[in-house]
């Protein structure tokens, strides 16, 4: 096992699937303990077991970032698990409705942004804490390049990701003289359940041709990015927006 994050501990939230899953298994190869956790029972406890597997240590915490007393226990979970905190990857999204702001419906937008942007700011309101405890830390909140631009039919999400935005740079300079690095990545269209339940397969190739690059993302290509912003080789990196997007943004 590679030694870069090695007696590190890490939450991943929305770890049971896509870039959460594929982050999750490359912190734990790289030597992290790992939380997963995710309203998907099933497919977290498989990620942990696939961990486990794999020589790793790993917990399943089931959570709906949406709710601060879930956010709680999840930190309070991998403390009892693993005596300390020192990696966030505040990952858990959904995409919501697609309709324009003058008809979005009222009860998606609630969803959206209690889940994409209040999840973040709960789990980050009680991960910190821990992390000062610990000596520090890491923060990754996983935005997208939907947080710097807009996209017609998707304001909740597009309003949540850019508050991430926002909120990961406020963080930064509350808490990184403090020892706690915070960045945000921000993802184009990558190959996730999400992405693959939301979109018809010729949906998913006009999209795949907005970006310069000519694909889609992958999912460990994300997991590259947070396992660099998760380890001390980022170590001058804070309050910063990394798009990986194949060129999305650059147009």
């Amino acid at each position: 096992m590679d030694k870069l994050l090695m007696d590190k501990v890490a939450i991943v939230t929305g770890g049971a699937s896509g870039i959460g899953k594929a982050s999750a298994l490359l912190l734990s190869q790289r030597g992290a303990k790992i939380t997963v956790s995710d309203v998907d029972e099933t497919g977290g406890k498989a990620v942990v077991d696939q961990i486990k597997a794999g020589g790793g240590a790993a917990i399943f915490v089931p959570a709906d970032t949406s709710k601060p007393e879930d956010a709680e226990r999840t930190v309070r979970e991998t403390i009892k698990a693993f005596k300390r905190l020192d990696i966030a990857v505040n990952n858990a999204g959904v995409g919501g409705e697609s309709a324009p702001v003058g008809a979005y419906p009222i009860e998606s937008w609630d969803k959206v942004i209690a889940i994409n942007l209040s999840g973040v700011f709960y789990g980050m309101r009680y991960q910190i804490p821990a992390m000062l405890e610990s000596g520090g830390g890491k923060i990754i909140n996983m935005a997208s390049i939907l947080g710097q631009v807009g996209f017609a039919n998707s304001s909740a999400y597009v309003a949540a990701k850019h508050g991430v935005v926002g909120l990961t740079k406020n963080a930064a300079l509350e808490y990184s003289g403090q020892g706690i690095r915070v960045n945000a990545i921000g993802p184009g269209f990558i190959k996730t359940p999400l992405l693959a339940e939301n979109l018809e397969e010729e949906q998913l190739e006009m999209i795949a041709q907005l970006h310069p690059i000519g694909r889609l993302g992958e999912s460990k290509e994300v997991a590259e990015l947070v396992l660099w912003l998760a380890s001390d080789q980022s170590s001058f990196v804070s309050g910063s927006y990394y798009p990986i997007d194949g060129a999305y943004l650059a147009q």
